[in-house]
């Protein structure tokens, strides 16, 4: 997965806020390794950097219940949620690995996921793991 630094905003000439294309103002970054486990093969860990994350906090909206409640009835995969659920974690990955980015790593171990409810219809979803430093220990195949 590429990381690439979230959109900055930028004015208008009728002063509206607008979002630039995410490579307008920045190069793309280099690929940040990540993993589950705690250790990434093929590198050596040569500094730790600390915890990283990403929250993110996401709601339904109505419409989204509604569309959700009538495919509930007929039963199966609620895509509704499943695509909410798979953006808020995708969302929160990204955060974690900028924060990574932020604080001086090249690679992320120990990768987990938590979500909580904040309240009905309200869920939190943190990313985290353990920002690295690591350098290549062999040639690796692609």
């Amino acid at each position: 997965m590429r990381y690439c630094p979230p959109r900055s905003p930028s004015l208008s000439r009728s002063g509206e806020t607008q979002l630039l294309p995410p490579n307008a103002m920045n190069p793309p970054q280099p690929i940040i390794p990540t993993t589950t486990a705690n250790s990434l093969t093929g590198y050596a860990i040569t500094r730790e950097l600390g915890v990283v994350r990403g929250i993110i906090v996401r709601s339904r909206s109505i419409l989204g219940t509604i569309g959700a409640g009538l495919q509930s009835l007929v039963g199966g995969n609620i895509t509704l949620y499943t695509e909410l659920c798979e953006r808020a974690r995708s969302d929160a990955f990204e955060l974690m690995l900028h924060h990574a980015h932020e604080r001086g790593g090249n690679a992320v171990v120990a990768v987990r996921f938590d979500a909580t409810e904040v309240s009905p219809g309200i869920t939190e979803v943190l990313c985290y793991g353990t920002a690295v430093v690591v350098e290549a220990t062999s040639v690796r195949s692609a």
